[in-house]
């Protein structure tokens, strides 16, 4: 762990932050937080790829490249980015390095920290396939991501979580990253333990939503989730923007990959208000228009 300070334009925000994954690897991340709105800011963005399986030419590298510009144009500024998986579609290893290279010309483009999680298609693509110490070994798809997207940060295991906390130690949060292309009983353990630590706000990441979760290995990843308070499941995998109170859940699947409804694509900014709410912003990329927006308690009931 080391501590970590943030100026913005409107509130100077000093804070801890660190990492675990559960294997006593993994390591501090920069960046605090702060906005006239309060002092916990990150965006959610997702997911993002061709339309079919090695179309490396086709790649939506102007649609992403546009919300990370938008992202770092964000004013107060965004510390940390959240991105929701299914960086790539390839099914070699010449397309894997060609597409991730595409993502992180494009994510150059703004300045914070990114913390991504693992889809299927960092696996096989298969919904259902099971990477790392699963069924379907150690695919190219898998070993990339972690190599170019994780070890950067830190990372050395597709699940891991980041905590933040406040300058006077007034509320804690954490970012608890599942993924359900690599689950094994280890990860089901791991997540139970983190789930277990009291924090004010709990925002779990994965890929997979409630509606597919059952397809993959980690079904059993949701009834962790459930026994447990959570403020926030961010997902992906379905390629639209959707908010279901009922789950406590946001789709945040509008980062360049073929859209499956008529929502274009965008990005999600969550900021802390004073009073200890969040509210949860969806923009158009190209317009920054608002596609949605709506507020939240630490509990994740409506504010």
């Amino acid at each position: 762990m080391r501590v970590v300070c943030a100026i913005l334009v409107v509130l100077a925000a000093c804070g801890s932050r660190s990492n675990d994954n559960g294997t006593g690897d993994g390591g501090g991340s920069d960046g605090g937080g702060g906005s006239d709105a309060g002092d916990l800011r990150f965006g959610i963005v997702g997911d993002t790829r061709p339309a079919n399986p090695g179309d490396t030419a086709g790649y939506p590298t102007a649609i992403i490249t546009k919300i990370w510009q938008d992202m770092e144009a964000e004013s107060p500024r965004v510390p940390f980015v959240i991105s929701t998986g299914d960086y790539m579609f390839a099914d070699t290893a010449t397309e894997v390095t060609a597409q991730l290279a595409l993502y992180m010309q494009a994510r150059a483009a703004y300045s914070g920290i990114q913390y991504p999680v693992m889809g299927n298609h960092e696996c096989t693509g298969a919904t259902a396939s099971n990477c790392g110490p699963g069924v379907d070994g150690m695919t190219a798809n898998y070993t990339s991501f972690i190599s170019t997207m994780l070890a950067p940060i830190g990372i050395a295991m597709p699940y891991y979580t980041e905590n933040v906390t406040a300058a006077d130690n007034s509320w804690t949060a954490k970012f608890v990253f599942v993924a359900c292309n690599a689950w094994d009983t280890t990860q089901g353990t791991w997540l139970t333990g983190e789930l277990a630590k009291p924090t004010t706000y709990t925002f779990v990441v994965r890929h997979e939503g409630t509606n597919a979760v059952n397809q993959t290995q980690c079904g059993a990843s949701q009834a962790i989730i459930d026994a447990n308070p959570v403020t926030l499941l961010i997902v992906g995998h379905t390629h639209t923007y959707s908010h279901y109170k009922s789950t406590k859940e946001i789709v945040v699947g509008i980062g360049g990959a073929p859209l499956t409804s008529g929502t274009n694509y965008g990005y999600v900014v969550v900021s802390r208000n004073v009073n200890g709410t969040l509210t949860i912003k969806v923009y158009n990329y190209q317009s920054h228009g608002l596609i949605d927006t709506f507020a939240i308690q630490a509990s994740g009931a409506a504010a």
